[in-house]
């Protein structure tokens, strides 16, 4: 498995705990990283990112996905749904060197992997939504 994508696991991990917690991004991702000793630290660096930027933007990230995922609130959704789709807009908002296709297409993997029958396809939809609102028209 790639850094990032590692890091992608561990990051939807960190926010699912993060919302269901009172504590700090800095917080959670201290207490994953002495849970998980074992996690692959290549990826490390790149979930720490992911958290603390979903972190500092949430009313942001939660406003796009909201405007792009018509006829369902935020609060509907399922906990892994709604954190994958923080994780793939930070990463479109954010990460302008990985392509589109790539965050989507990993977003989608790791829904099939966490998520219900019909995360991936969801997750697909409303981060292809908000790929085209934000003008990111690199490689599909």
């Amino acid at each position: 498995m790639g850094a990032r994508r590692s890091g992608r696991e561990a990051a939807l991990q960190m926010l699912f705990q993060l919302e269901a917690s009172a504590v700090s991004a800095d917080q959670t991702v201290s207490l994953f990283w002495r849970t998980f000793e074992d996690a692959d630290p290549e990826g490390r660096a790149y979930a720490d990112a992911i958290v603390h930027g979903v972190a500092d933007h949430l009313p942001e990230i939660d406003k796009k996905i909201t405007s792009a995922s018509q006829n369902w609130r935020l609060e509907r959704m399922s906990r892994v749904d709604r954190n994958l789709l923080r994780l793939g807009t930070w990463e479109l908002m954010f990460k302008k060197d990985v392509p589109r296709a790539v965050i989507i297409d990993e977003a989608v993997e790791l829904a099939k992997s966490f998520g219900t029958d019909e995360s991936s396809g969801f997750v697909n939809g409303v981060l292809d939504r908000i790929a085209s609102d934000l003008g990111r028209t690199d490689a599909r």
